[in-house]
């Protein structure tokens, strides 16, 4: 029975803290896909209800990516995530969601012209990709895994305080 209580538990912390951290990541990524509106050529050429729809289809997908990500990380760095692999599984996370925004904004940008960069874009080699939406997935998922991680933390002293 006891070790039922632990899966439980594990099964409940790991909800708790990939739910903690997919709030994060979807309220940091919806001020960021505003926040970067400007660099966008739609900022200046679409309707406001045209750039309301481009940022909430954008910011689903950020989500979906943010959730997808974590999930591979989970599996790949092993079992016990988040007691044990924390870092390493965030890692593994920001990395896939890195590498699927270079070839996003490289597929929507370059090949299927989906949407433009403005000028004031700072643009990464050796594709061209727009520097802030890789440091959209490099600072936001960093961000919200440092407070999933913090509200966890929190979480465990205050349960081992009261024992």
């Amino acid at each position: 029975m006891k070790g039922g209580g632990r899966i439980v538990a594990g099964r409940s912390r790991l909800l708790a803290v990939g739910s903690r951290y997919l709030v994060a990541v979807a309220a940091g990524n919806l001020l960021w896909e505003f926040l970067q509106l400007p660099l966008f050529t739609l900022w200046r050429t679409a309707s406001p209800a045209e750039i309301v729809f481009a940022v909430l289809h954008c910011w689903i997908g950020d989500v979906l990516i943010a959730f997808f990500a974590l999930a591979v990380g989970v599996l790949l760095a092993g079992g016990g995530w988040p007691r044990r692999a924390y870092w390493r599984t965030a890692a593994i996370a920001i990395t896939l969601g890195f590498a699927y925004t270079v070839f996003s904004e490289w597929l929507n940008v370059t090949v299927r012209g989906s949407w433009a960069y403005a000028a004031a874009m700072p643009r990464v080699p050796p594709l061209g990709t727009g520097l802030s939406p890789l440091l959209q997935w490099i600072i936001v998922p960093i961000a919200a895994f440092v407070w999933a991680r913090e509200k966890i933390s929190d979480s465990i002293s205050h349960l081992e305080a009261s024992k």
